[in-house]
């Protein structure tokens, strides 16, 4: 039964760990694309949205998504997905696709807003940490208190007497 308090916060450190490599990672990929100097006319191909929660939970969360195509410097048609892209662009609008060369190519429609997406990152890098020192702290306090030696906090010591 103590394995459950051992391995259940184990996995959420993992997952929050896991989330917080593709937050710095997805960090990464839009600064490329900002940075690297390279723009192009895309088209949006279609807006769409996707619904998430309501099971149970009261809230319901929607993404608005959209579908872009560019072509590359190099002649090479891009089509690629983006979500939480701003509401007023519909099928059929022009937009600057930033976007990093090579065989794998990242692209983004959004401008450039490093200061915003920085914050952003850095909260949910933040978040996450406070779950990992959390689950930690758990963990450790939950060794000690009901470790190897048995019941540490609430045995007395067979050696101890107690006289007044």
């Amino acid at each position: 039964m103590d394995v459950i308090f051992y391995v259940v916060p184990g996995l959420i450190m993992a997952l929050a760990v896991f989330m917080a490599y593709r937050v710095v990672r997805r960090w990464l990929q839009i600064r490329g694309a900002w940075n690297s100097g390279l723009t192009a006319e895309g088209r949006c191909l279609r807006t769409f949205t996707t619904v998430g929660g309501g099971h149970g939970d009261t809230s319901v969360r929607t993404t608005l998504h959209h579908v872009y195509e560019f072509i590359a410097h190099d002649g090479r048609v891009i089509r690629f997905e983006e979500d939480g892209g701003p509401a007023t662009t519909v099928e059929g609008d022009y937009v600057t696709v930033y976007y990093t060369d090579g065989r794998q190519v990242v692209a983004t429609a959004q401008a450039p807003s490093r200061a915003k997406q920085a914050v952003g990152a850095i909260g949910i890098l933040a978040f996450l940490g406070v779950v990992v020192v959390f689950c930690a702290g758990f963990v450790a306090a939950y060794g000690q208190t009901f470790g190897e030696d048995g019941d540490v906090v609430f045995s007395v010591d067979s050696g101890t007497s107690v006289t007044p």
